[in-house]
């Protein structure tokens, strides 16, 4: 069985290369263990967003009165809240299975493993081995829940975001721990729904990676709607003997204890570069990580690594611009190598988060003289006639070229946003060509024409 090109695994980093390489016209197979579209879309990115969508619509339910309208006895079922997003998965994957097939991919149901000569062992369900071979080979298995050596998941009470994605029932009482994304999208979620949920992070801030300004609002908000915040935490212990969780907190004050039906670790994701035959290949590795060169090229001819394996964001559409370009250049094309200084982040708790570019903490560190412009949804019509007043968008300018070095919002659908900022980085847009840019009214996306101004001193709503 002869190919061109062999990708293992099927996610975003995957099912996108081996879509742009069949479009190039390389015979391409794709290797897959479990479900076409890998954790992104059946455990991920997207059966998450449909459970935050429930809770949204759950939250107007609750706070109808606030828009005139009355609702009586509405209760989230959480269980069909929970089909709901299996259902969105199962629908998403079955559409990724028919973009395969459409571009003519053969795909291999198995585990795929590197031999030593530069072949793909792919083992059935039924143990049975084939040997496939290619000219290319595209390494794309993605990562995994992060275990901490001291809160070992057990699938039932110390559970990852799998097993979040798919409770039985709903728990009264969740320890979450770790405020990342997968944190606060879940501590965001089961609040909602009604479960007591204490958010444990171990730096100073929530959301650590994101502006200071934008982590400070998310936790008055998250306190606002009844989320417990403990920062400079750690969880110590986690004592699973009784029917329920009584977990061990250290924070600055000393330790506390804290009775939980379930703890959540959301400590980050680990990548999948076990049982791929890696050092039988010969293939080098780094602290967990593929190494490969700006193309995604191995130290081993014919060999590439993609997505959440290789240093970088492990986030879905980082994957997906690595492949596209990692195939591009297998096929002989001369694609430009990814910006990773331009990579978009989205968080899609309630208030949204997204961001791009230098936080201002950042920028400073780096020497530049900044000219730095905030506006606040609480001062824009649309957000007010929406009643989604919360957050603001902040925009960081280099004050000598006026080279837009960041942007960061915080508030409802940013996340629907942030690719304007994005573009503008790319384009190389200054902060003039971006106030001078008319933007609808009203809109929240005005925020940013308004934050630019503020960078100027021009601006005129506030």
């Amino acid at each position: 069985m002869n190919y061109d090109l062999i990708i293992i695994g099927s996610g975003p980093g995957g099912y996108v290369a081996a879509i742009r390489a069949s479009q190039l016209g390389l015979k391409t197979a794709i290797v897959e263990r479990e479900a076409l579209g890998g954790i992104c879309l059946n455990w991920g990115c997207i059966p998450t967003k449909a459970l935050l969508k429930s809770a949204k619509v759950f939250e107007y339910l609750q706070h109808a009165a606030d828009y005139g309208i009355t609702v009586k006895g509405a209760e989230a079922d959480f269980q069909a809240v929970v089909k709901r997003s299996r259902s969105v998965a199962d629908g998403m994957s079955k559409g990724v299975q028919f973009l395969l097939k459409k571009n003519k991919i053969e795909t291999i149901a198995g585990i795929g493993r590197l031999t030593k000569d530069k072949k793909v062992e792919v083992t059935s369900e039924d143990g049975k081995k084939t040997l496939i071979q290619a000219k290319s080979i595209i390494l794309a298995t993605g990562a995994r829940s992060r275990e901490l050596p001291g809160l070992k998941q057990d699938g039932k009470k110390v559970i990852g975001y799998r097993e979040a994605l798919n409770l039985p029932t709903l728990p009264k009482k969740m320890v979450v721990v770790g405020s990342g994304a997968i944190g606060v999208e879940f501590a965001y979620f089961y609040n909602t729904l009604g479960c007591k949920v204490t958010l444990v992070e171990y730096l100073p801030n929530i959301v650590p990676v994101e502006d200071e300004e934008v982590s400070k609002q998310l936790e008055r908000s998250f306190k606002k709607s009844g989320i417990e915040v403990l920062t400079n935490a750690s969880v110590e212990s986690v004592d699973t003997s009784g029917s329920g969780c009584k977990v061990k907190v250290k924070t600055k004050t000393g330790e506390t204890m804290i009775d939980a039906d379930i703890v959540l670790s959301a400590v980050g994701v680990v990548a999948n570069i076990e049982n791929l035959g890696l050092e039988e290949a010969g293939v080098k590795t780094d602290k967990g990580k593929v190494l490969v060169n700006d193309f995604y090229a191995t130290n081993v001819q014919g060999v590439y690594a993609i997505g959440d394996i290789v240093k970088g964001p492990a986030l879905a559409h980082v994957a997906s611009a690595e492949g596209i370009i990692c195939v591009e250049k297998i096929a002989g094309h001369q694609p430009e190598p990814l910006d990773y200084g331009n990579i978009p982040g989205c968080t899609y708790c309630s208030p949204e988060i997204a961001s791009v570019g230098m936080t201002e903490k950042a920028a400073k560190e780096a020497g530049y003289e900044l000219k730095v412009g905030k506006f606040p949804f609480s001062a824009s019509g649309k957000a007010s006639a929406a009643g989604e007043k919360d957050g603001f968008v902040k925009m960081i300018f280099d004050a000598k070229y006026g080279e837009l070095l960041g942007c960061h919002m915080i508030g409802a659908n940013v996340t629907e946003m942030i690719a304007e900022a994005v573009l503008a980085r790319k384009l190389e847009t200054t902060g003039h060509e971006i106030m001078r840019a008319v933007h609808p009214h009203p809109t929240m996306s005005e925020a940013v024409m308004e934050a630019t101004a503020a960078a100027y001193g021009e601006v005129i709503h506030l």
